[in-house]
């Protein structure tokens, strides 16, 4: 029995009329550490196989080796259902405009459930799209930026877009605590060390008012509680109060 072959509904990435080959191969990189492979490329000034395009893309080659070229807008879309066209000026146009997250959201949901085939559209270096291009498009994108400033080169424009639809279907936990070959120390471990940390305390003076070391001690439980301890944590303290105790007075 053989296992059924899930479609790649990832969208197309189309470049039209990108200038430098260099551009176009820092597209592929920042597309392929989004997850995206598919490119296409709209009359490419520089011409197409570039070898340009295939040094700046830091080994992105399946990228560029799979894109395909075209002669015209209309050409890049026509197997396409939803066609999302990059923008970053107002066009004299009634369009529907999301941003590069609400868009992300929107293709991950006609892809999942309609099956719908989605391509993102970005303009050359120079200029951008031309109406033309906007008009063929169902929903304009538009980026959130300094209203005083937005200027995004092509590959960042592309990594801006790829990266909300990545992160989009992401399950990384917005915090983390790499504790390497490590575990997290146990509350067994938290509270021997406690109790021989409050030993010496006693045996060095450190409660003057004896009637204090209770909330004292409570409040350096939670001071170590708070700071996510490991195992290796532990050993250390441990061996930081040894190191104390072997010392003996403080000299002055």
């Amino acid at each position: 029995m053989t296992e059924e072959t899930v479609p790649d509904l990832s969208p197309v990435i189309i470049l039209v009329d990108p200038q430098l080959g260099e551009n176009i191969g820092m597209c592929a990189r920042a597309m392929l550490n989004c997850g995206l492979t598919k490119m296409r490329i709209v009359r490419p000034r520089d011409g197409w196989p570039n070898q340009k395009a295939r040094d700046a893309s830091s080994g992105a080659l399946d990228v560029i080796d799979g894109a395909t070229l075209h002669e015209t807008v209309e050409d890049a879309v026509a197997d396409l259902t939803r066609v999302y066209a990059t923008t970053g000026r107002k066009r004299e146009m009634v369009e529907t405009v999301m941003t590069p997250r609400a868009a992300a959201s929107d293709i991950r949901k006609v892809s999942a459930v309609g099956g719908e085939r989605c391509g993102v559209l970005f303009g050359g270096e120079r200029s951008g799209l031309n109406n033309d291009d906007v008009a063929k498009a169902d929903v304009i994108l538009r980026v959130p930026l300094n209203p005083d400033f937005k200027s995004l080169n092509l590959a960042q424009a592309v990594l801006l877009v790829g990266y909300e639809w990545f992160i989009a279907a992401d399950e990384t936990p917005d915090f983390d605590l790499d504790i390497g070959g490590s575990r997290p120390a146990t509350r067994q471990e938290i509270d021997i060390y406690i109790d021989r940390l409050g030993r010496g305390l006693d045996e060095g003076g450190f409660f003057r008012a004896p009637e204090m070391r209770p909330t004292v001690m409570r409040n350096i439980r939670l001071l170590f509680q708070r700071a996510n301890l490991t195992d290796q944590d532990i050993r250390t303290l441990h061996g930081i109060v040894e190191s104390l105790r072997r010392a003996g007075p403080e000299r002055g």
